[in-house]
């Protein structure tokens, strides 16, 4: 079965960047498009991007686009969430998942298969 895990993230100042991986075991990523979601205490889970099995069409939120990259190398069943000029209201849980293709790409609840998050604190 498949299954997804997050990396990369941690304590970073206002401003900075960083580079979320989400590589998957059990299976290849290659016919899957995938999400990116986080979750912040007290918040529900808000969608942030989505990439296509082939990595040519990519969505954003707006409170992402123009910061947040998303990208895919399917060589290493690897995709990646380039995340620069961090604000402080961007610390959360992030979640990379398979998009089962159910409903709207931000909407978490058609979402099944999940990684277990990476925390991301932007904090001076």
């Amino acid at each position: 079965q498949l299954q997804l895990v997050e990396s990369g993230g941690g304590l970073v100042q206002p401003g900075g960047s960083l580079r979320l991986s989400c590589t998957a075991s059990g299976g290849s990523l290659d016919n899957y498009s995938i999400a990116w979601f986080r979750q912040a205490p007290g918040r529900k889970r808000e969608g942030l991007s989505h990439i296509n099995p082939s990595g040519g069409s990519t969505r954003y939120a707006d409170s992402v686009r123009g910061r947040f990259t998303v990208s895919r190398d399917n060589a290493k069943n690897t995709v990646y969430l380039q995340m620069n000029n961090l604000k402080p209201e961007d610390t959360a849980v992030y979640y990379c998942a398979v998009d089962p293709h159910r409903g709207a790409w931000s909407f978490a609840g058609s979402y099944d298969v999940w990684g277990q998050g990476t925390q991301v604190t932007v904090s001076s």
